[in-house]
């Protein structure tokens, strides 16, 4: 994969002015479908968009609440409840793996309508 500066060379119009730096620490992109879902918190984008960061590192992801927690800087109740909306709008499955280990999560980037999941 090549690296953002390479792709952007060849549009000239475009100047990355002090982007390097906060390059070299990644970034993160949430598809706009999630952003753009109305039945979604504030909250609960923020965690998809939270897990989707970790999962771009290496593929998937399965941080603790705590470090979603500390990471997204609101309360582990509240980080309980958007994970909670997430799994029920089908955008996130969770899968547990036993007394204190972490959770695997699966994000989608897209889901099916409601009525469509309930049929299967």
């Amino acid at each position: 994969m090549e690296h953002i500066g390479a792709s952007l060379a060849k549009y000239e119009q475009i100047i990355l002015e002090g982007f390097d730096p906060i390059s070299a620490h990644g970034f993160t992109q949430v598809p706009n479908v999630v952003l753009r879902d109305a039945n979604l918190s504030p909250g609960a984008k923020l965690c998809y968009a939270m897990l989707l960061s970790y999962a771009w590192q290496k593929d998937s992801c399965f941080p603790g609440q705590e470090a979603l927690v500390k990471d997204t800087g609101i309360s582990k109740r509240s980080t309980v409840r958007f994970m909670k909306e997430l799994e029920q709008s089908g955008y996130l499955e969770k899968k547990r793996r036993g007394l204190g280990r972490t959770n695997v999560y699966t994000l989608r980037s897209r889901v099916e309508k409601a009525e469509v999941r309930r049929k299967k």
